[in-house]
């Protein structure tokens, strides 16, 4: 099952097309749905726990955290939505497909997927998009 959380920011309103959208990207991977929480936050939350588990002293977008077993996907994935809406302006893209590519990406994760690489990080953003050129199917 899939969860939104909202922490230390005003609650939004979720499209029910995105947890169908979720869900049919993790089956599309071969995958097995398991618990996905989102929880978006605010920059300094995300900040802090970058530096408390991952030891970064930065602003990022999603943080995530891996709880799969075999094919079943589970796992916390911390979203900073301001964080979404500065890049989304800052490479003047729509901000609701930078917000579903996050969501995808913390998602491509818990998949297996990495981009760490140059490699890794063509091959994430490849699924990404693909994914998010699906989601008008939803």
């Amino acid at each position: 099952m899939i969860h939104y959380f909202f922490e230390n920011i005003e609650a939004q309103e979720i499209n029910p097309n995105t947890t169908d959208w979720l869900e049919n990207l993790i089956i599309s991977e071969n995958k097995k749905l398991g618990e996905i929480n989102y929880i978006f936050c605010d920059d300094d939350r995300l900040l802090k726990i970058n530096q408390d588990y991952l030891h970064h002293d930065y602003y990022t977008d999603i943080i995530t955290f891996d709880y799969v077993r075999g094919k079943t996907i589970s796992g916390d994935i911390f979203v900073s939505l301001p964080r979404i809406l500065d890049n989304a302006s800052t490479l003047s893209l729509d901000t609701e497909s930078e917000f579903r590519r996050v969501l995808a990406h913390g998602l491509l994760h818990l998949c297996g997927y990495k981009d760490k690489t140059k490699e890794e990080k063509s091959a994430m953003r490849e699924k990404e998009n693909f994914y998010i050129d699906r989601y008008s199917n939803f």
